[in-house]
């Protein structure tokens, strides 16, 4: 086992692509960290640079204490799961998995129990004498994971494992890897476009967007504090709304208006933003932060939208609400599902204020909410 640590790494491809741009970070040893971000923003790449799958462009990769910018990937000591698997298929998943000790020329009693203990611990002993055609993409996926775990690597690389999976196995999965690492405990890089697999996953988990990093933090505190606007709209399902406006000072307080809406913000953030006045900013509010009763942290009159409900989609014990003011015509709530809200009502959504965020403008906007701390004001 082993840190991990990226300096100013980048990477061009031919025709001047910048798919990683100075990227640097420092994954402790034993941490489980996620890549996650849109596709093409340069996490895969990071991955294989890592493995020494890709040359890197500039910067310094390290594995522990050695610089390996020139080291082949066999002498790296890592192991990487594909999202494909890459099983040889003429061979049974016992020599899939002794297959690299085989090539270290490891003694074959040794080889004979690593296999062994590794198939234990993943369920999947009875399939040992089975081929990669008789398996589920779910045991496939257990047998690379399998001829990862024999080698006793310092480092685990995982690239969307479980993208080929169906959605409860991906869910059962996850699982198993969570439990995996904390017996294991070695070092892990998990790359996935899913953000609800880098939320349950990680210690810490590094947003990307065009070959940048965006934020690096734990899973919750990305959650509750995006730095910026593509962060706060990324992470979270269904996505964080956005509404467009300007601050106003009146008596004293700060409003946020929307247009056709005004919203009191609380003194305290009213102070944190005040040099954004009478400029253009972005209002987010999870939708989980939308009610349409004035109970709790929804309680008050000034922190309110007059909406009307285009679309209910029922999710079980929740339902997603679709709405619009006169200004903006895609907000979505996420209510309980026995709240009597029907498609065409008219009615008043309360923010919980203590939830909102402040971005500047653009894409990338900052959240210029947040404290020195990377907390959001609190009403």
């Amino acid at each position: 086992m082993a840190h991990v640590t990226l300096e100013n790494v980048t990477k061009v491809f031919p025709g001047n692509v910048k798919a990683v741009d100075c990227m640097s970070l420092d994954i402790a040893d034993r941490e489980f960290v996620v890549l996650v971000g849109p596709s093409g923003c340069g996490k895969s790449t990071t991955l294989r640079m890592v493995a020494g799958l890709e040359e890197i462009t500039d910067g310094t990769i390290s594995i522990g204490d050695r610089v390996v910018n020139d080291v082949p990937p066999k002498n790296r000591d890592i192991a990487m799961v594909f999202q494909n698997y890459a099983l040889y298929p003429h061979m049974t998943v016992y020599k899939n998995m002794a297959f690299g000790l085989k090539l270290r020329k490891v003694p074959k009693k040794e080889i004979d129990q690593k296999v062994h203990e590794a198939a234990k611990m993943l369920g999947i002993e009875e399939l040992l004498e089975r081929k990669p055609k008789a398996l589920s993409g779910g045991q496939r996926q257990r047998v690379a994971v399998g001829r990862a775990i024999v080698r006793n690597p310092k480092a685990f690389l995982f690239d969307e494992p479980l993208s080929n999976l169906d959605a409860k196995l991906r869910v059962e999965m996850r699982a198993e890897l969570k439990k995996l690492h904390r017996k294991l405990q070695t070092t892990t890089i998990y790359v996935t476009h899913d953000q609800e697999e880098a939320m349950t996953l990680g210690d810490r988990v590094v947003v990307m967007k065009d070959g940048l990093i965006q934020q690096v933090d734990a899973p919750l505190n990305i959650y509750d504090y995006p730095v910026n606007r593509f962060v706060g709209g990324f992470v979270g399902t269904p996505p964080m709304n956005f509404l467009t406006g300007n601050l106003v000072a009146e008596n004293g307080s700060v409003y946020f208006d929307e247009g056709a809406n005004r919203i009191r913000l609380s003194d305290e953030m009213g102070q944190r933003v005040k040099s954004y006045l009478g400029k253009p900013v972005i209002l987010g509010v999870r939708p989980e932060d939308l009610s349409d009763h004035s109970e709790g942290g929804f309680a008050g009159t000034e922190n309110t939208l007059s909406v009307k409900v285009s679309v209910v989609e029922p999710l079980g014990d929740k339902m997603d609400v679709y709405m619009a003011t006169a200004k903006h015509d895609r907000l979505v709530c996420r209510a309980d599902s026995h709240r009597q809200i029907q498609e065409g009502m008219e009615l008043p959504m309360y923010l919980d204020m203590s939830s909102v965020h402040i971005f500047e403008p653009g894409e990338t906007g900052m959240n210029v909410s947040l404290d020195v701390n990377g907390a959001t004001a609190r009403a």
